[in-house]
């Protein structure tokens, strides 16, 4: 099924999750140990992260430095199609604009077409260690609504190049939010501005950034509802599990910790996870007591506190 038609026909509000491709050479056993966990809780679908390649330099032996060019979490197709064939749970792999040519898209959705995969999120991806340079002239797509835009062709049988009687693609599109605003916007309003042209362009739903503030999930959505924007909003959440997040989160995603919780935290260091659980519990039930469509967490490659959360969760139904 496609996420729309998921939320569609929900009688009560969905979890999802994300996880995180292994790293090279790493063993896709462990993703399906974590799946095996999140499978009682009847996830509707499962993101699955994708990674540009990124820069990085070695010294040989004599001295000389190289740089090379690599994805270090390659699998994001192969990892969706094991999901839906392995447990029938419909994945939604993360397609990007950052460090691929429109063709390697249109290669990749084709493949995901194949194999019976209908739902993608498309992502501009903020990855600025890539600079590929395409000896064909091959452009990529800049922004995610150019990126959506390129899907939707598709849905309608256009392609890169004129096919006759070319097959349509049916895609589900999703797109990011970001309730605190994106870390280039110059503000909420002109980033909601910029969020209603991916919606014009096609996209079917909307997940946000992590937040650890409801308050800014509800006024982001008043706001997105007063630009014309209809589509679900769905929040996403992470569980801050470790003291090191209070400065690594808003250095890598922009966002703002709320001084009760970082405040919790330095006066009890030795129980950051508990907190961190605890904080999302009522996250999660104040956004689904007041109206979420669902949740979606980011359990990345641990799952044990997304567990916790959901758990209780049950429990206390």
């Amino acid at each position: 099924m496609k996420v729309i038609e998921h939320y569609d026909q929900a009688t009560e509000p969905l979890i999802s999750f994300e996880i995180i491709p292994p790293k090279r050479g790493g063993s896709i056993q462990q993703i399906f140990d974590t799946i095996d966990l999140l499978v009682p809780f009847n996830p509707p679908f499962i993101d699955v992260t994708s990674h540009a390649a990124e820069s990085y330099y070695e010294e040989t032996v004599d001295g000389k430095i190289k740089r090379y060019i690599r994805r270090k979490r390659p699998g994001t197709i192969g990892l969706s199609a094991a999901i839906l064939n392995r447990f029938g749970i419909d994945p939604v792999p993360h397609i990007l604009c950052s460090g691929f040519t429109k063709e390697e898209t249109e290669d990749a959705l084709i493949e995901l077409h194949y194999l019976g995969i209908h739902n993608v999120l498309a992502i501009r991806g903020d990855n600025k260690n890539v600079n590929r340079p395409d000896i064909l002239g091959r452009e990529s797509n800049e922004f995610a609504t150019d990126l959506v835009k390129q899907i939707q062709c598709m849905n309608q049988g256009e392609y890169l190049e004129n096919i006759i009687n070319a097959k349509c693609t049916d895609f589900c599109v999703g797109v990011a939010g970001y309730p605190e605003k994106h870390f280039e916007a110059p503000n909420l309003n002109w980033d909601i501005e910029k969020l209603k042209e991916k919606v014009d362009a096609g996209a079917d739903y909307i997940v946000t950034q992590m937040f650890f503030d409801n308050k800014g999930y509800f006024d982001f959505v008043e706001k997105c509802r007063g630009a014309g924007i209809e589509i679900p909003i769905i929040p996403g959440l992470k569980v801050l599990t470790n003291r090191d997040h209070l400065i690594k989160l808003p250095q890598l995603f922009h966002l703002n910790i709320p001084s009760e919780l970082s405040e919790e935290i330095e006066k009890s260091p030795d129980r950051v996870m508990d907190i961190g659980i605890e904080w999302a519990r009522k996250q999660t039930m104040e956004l689904l007591d007041k109206g979420a469509p669902g949740v979606h967490f980011y359990v990345m490659a641990n799952p044990t506190p997304t567990l916790r959360v959901i758990h209780d969760l049950k429990v206390r139904k």
